[in-house]
């Protein structure tokens, strides 16, 4: 993957071509450098059980081999100056859209066999293995709203029996290829899909990060060395990119662009936001802090801590 984004980034300065309204490299330059990410995380977390299983094996090879074939594709595509992704216009174009569903269909399934794996290991303290647990379980549901996109949209289901060259669609509302973010490509006049499709895949990378965040604070501030405190800012950093994650995904169903929400994306973001604060502010409370001195055991630990 790190040696395809180096030929995709040259491709993105040496070939001009554009294909529905961005530069052709750009996909595969994009999927490469998510795909080793994604790739590279897996890797990680496989690496923090303390007994390897053949199952866990095959699962990470069935990851590896359903990307590999999903970035030929792509490539391929790209090279041919075709749309990898719902184009249906010839018999192979077709054809190479079905691998490439078969194959994202393996890589979620090599995931969840390391979720389940991963469900039933100790990787580290209770904050670590839960970042851990829940980063995969938002990545299967991201990869799984990705499924969306192969829908047919209303314009192609009103072809009345019309051959169709595509099947499915990035954005909502609006053609693919129009306006578009820069760096991330996402539409600017309308839904788009790929948005919940993103931010789920990745939580994978986000909660361990997040985490990592956390214990490197820890060195500056004595109350995030508490366990239980930072599991509990885990969760709620968790529960808030869940509902971030359904935020978006319903903004992008009403053919919402991202970049102009309404005014009630607007409050359920605050909604969202506020929740997140007060779940932060609850996470860093030790459980006596709300008990008056009288009614606190005195214990010698807690002696050290008044002293440290």
């Amino acid at each position: 993957m790190a040696a395809t984004a180096v030929v995709s980034a040259v491709g993105l300065v040496v070939d001009d071509r554009v294909l529905v309204g961005s530069p052709i490299w750009f996909k595969p330059f994009k999927f490469s450098l998510s795909f080793a990410a994604y790739g590279l995380t897996l890797a990680w977390m496989l690496s923090r059980r303390t007994a390897p299983s053949r199952a866990g094996r095959w699962a990470a090879h069935s990851v590896v081999a359903s990307g590999l074939v999903e970035m030929a594709v792509i490539t391929g595509q790209t090279i041919r100056g075709r749309r990898s992704h719902f184009n249906t216009e010839t018999p192979l174009d077709q054809g190479l859209f079905v691998v490439m569903g078969v194959t994202i269909a393996v890589l979620w399934t090599g995931t969840l066999v390391i979720a389940v794996l991963l469900f039933r290991a100790r990787l580290g303290d209770r904050a670590a293995t839960w970042a851990i647990r829940l980063g995969l379980l938002l990545a299967l549901a991201g990869l799984l709203l990705g499924g969306l996109m192969v829908l047919p949209t209303p314009e192609q289901l009103a072809t009345d029996g019309a051959v169709r060259t595509t099947l499915g669609a990035h954005s909502v509302g609006v053609p693919d290829g129009g306006p578009s973010m820069p760096l991330t490509g996402w539409n600017t006049t309308g839904g788009d899909l790929r948005i919940p499709h993103f931010l789920g895949m990745h939580a994978l990378q986000a909660l361990p990060l997040f985490l990592y965040g956390i214990e490197a604070l820890a060195t500056r501030f004595t109350r995030l060395r508490d366990e239980r405190v930072r599991l509990r800012l885990v969760l709620v950093a968790a529960a808030s990119a869940t509902a971030q994650l359904a935020l978006v995904t319903w903004q992008a169903l009403r053919g919402q662009a991202l970049v102009h929400p309404d005014a009630a994306t607007l409050c359920a973001l605050g909604a969202v936001a506020a929740a997140t604060a007060a779940g932060t502010c609850a996470a860093l409370r030790r459980p006596h802090d709300s008990e008056p001195a009288s009614q606190r055991p005195a214990s010698t630990t807690e002696f050290k801590e008044f002293t440290a």
